[in-house]
């Protein structure tokens, strides 16, 4: 698997309360096309995979179950959030080493400049507990 540095959402992010991921990703702004006044719209999770990769780099402790949230917004202090996908993990799934498949790749929707995760705990807040979150070059499966 391949991990470029600027793609990483979360990077063993201790995940104690609802949060955002330490990183949001900027895949920038849309462009004008040559003779037309209003920027190509876009959408990148349509066509090509790009893969996903979600993991748990330390077990966590006392919640009922954390939600991923995979959201994009047009601006980088997510004033006005859109939810792309999202998917609650019960707290038995959330072992040390278990991948999140939440999802394997961007989904379509995926159409404003700037992506983020966002952690929702649910239950007791967790003291213990990490995620690692990253848009990979291939996600390896063995």
């Amino acid at each position: 698997m391949i991990v470029d540095n600027t793609l990483v959402f979360s990077n063993s992010q201790a995940v104690t309360a609802d949060a955002g991921s330490t990183n949001n990703l900027d895949i920038g702004a849309a462009g004008t096309a040559y003779g037309h006044s209003a920027p190509v719209k876009r959408d990148i999770g349509i066509g090509s995979d790009i893969p996903l990769w979600i993991s748990v780099t330390e077990a966590f402790n006392n919640l009922t179950s954390l939600t991923l949230v995979l959201q994009t917004d047009d601006t980088a202090a997510f004033s006005s959030p859109k939810e792309v996908a999202s998917k609650t993990y019960a707290a038995a799934e959330l072992t040390l080493g278990a991948r999140l498949k939440f999802p394997s790749s961007l989904p379509e929707g995926t159409d404003e400049q700037y992506l983020r995760l966002y952690y929702d705990v649910t239950g007791t807040a967790p003291s213990t507990g990490k995620i690692f979150a990253a848009v990979v070059a291939g996600a390896q499966t063995n």
